[in-house]
């Protein structure tokens, strides 16, 4: 299954508390709470681009499945990860702590973020 596509984001669960919790000021919370961001995805075997987009912030990675790369944190912070996929439509990684997985069924992408005992989720669709 290819992930390569726009999506944009339907909905989220959580936003504020879980970016608190990342340590965003309170401004850029309030701010990016009620944006809706658009995903682009470009999938090329196991290499991946994916460049997101809220209002001005553009925000991309690029990594390749099973090797370490540098990826951008939702607060801007770059981490080196690995990326893995499992079966054919689940994309998982560990950043600094947090587990990022992101599912893709059909013409929805389920994003899930778990720091902790918070989750932060958001789901968006092919457009």
């Amino acid at each position: 299954m290819s992930f390569t596509g726009k999506y944009e984001l339907q909905s989220q669960e959580n936003f504020e508390p879980f970016m608190k919790a990342l340590g965003l000021p309170e401004d850029q919370i309030q701010k990016g709470k009620d944006l809706k961001s658009i995903s682009e995805i470009v999938q090329d075997g196991k290499k991946f681009k994916v460049t997101v987009t809220t209002g001005t912030k553009v925000m991309k990675n690029e990594f390749t499945i099973g090797e370490e790369s540098e990826l951008e944190m939702l607060n801007g912070e770059k981490v080196k990860a690995v990326v893995q996929m499992e079966g054919d439509n689940k994309l998982v990684t560990q950043l600094k702590g947090m587990k990022s997985v992101t599912e893709l069924n059909g013409d929805t992408i389920t994003h899930t973020m778990t720091l902790g005992d918070l989750t932060f989720k958001r789901v968006s669709k092919r457009i």
